[in-house]
């Protein structure tokens, strides 16, 4: 094999940078991997949080996409990771309230109870999930009954300060 001094490609050339339109694309797209919400759905909430003319819309958004039930759900511990918690949603394994829930879009509020069905705390899929969730730490804005297999929400989301830069990226990029 022979090592060249060009990288490949038709004439050996890279970009040298990524533009600011491709950086806010690419944050945006990140933001969408993370919290698994297509790009339709994206638009609408930002659309939401273009019309509001209240408080700074980097935290906005941030706190639409932190109160969905899917991602919740992934917060208090009851899945490893989002896509898990919105299969568990899906297949109608999570109350809200104590009424069945199966809407991962679901947008939470301050007071709502999450659980787990009673009938699914006796399944083997949650046979060790007591346990696990005893050593397990929810965020702040969120209490965690590791007995009952239930959460709730105690308080607005708090929003790390390095994250806001990304929604800020966001923003710009559907304001263009």
């Amino acid at each position: 094999m022979v090592k060249r001094a060009t990288p490949p490609g038709i004439h050996g050339k890279r970009r040298s940078s990524v533009s600011e339109y491709g950086k806010q694309l690419l944050e945006k797209q990140k933001m969408r991997s993370i919290y698994g919400v297509l790009e339709r759905q994206f638009r609408k909430y930002v659309d939401e949080i273009m019309s509001a003319t209240v408080g700074d819309k980097r935290e906005l958004l941030s706190k639409k996409l932190e109160k969905r039930l899917d991602n919740v759900v992934f917060r208090i511990g009851f899945s490893k990771s989002r896509l898990g918690a919105r299969q568990l949603i899906g297949h109608n394994h999570i109350l809200v309230n104590n009424k069945r829930m199966n809407i991962p879009s679901y947008q939470v509020k301050i007071g709502d109870t999450i659980a787990l069905k009673p009938k699914s705390q006796a399944s083997p899929l949650f046979s060790d999930l007591k346990s696990a969730l005893k050593k397990y730490e929810a965020p702040s804005w969120l209490l965690l009954d590791a007995n009952k297999l239930e959460g709730k929400v105690v308080s607005d989301v708090l929003i790390d300060p390095k994250d806001i830069q990304s929604f800020g990226m966001i923003i710009e990029f559907y304001s263009r």
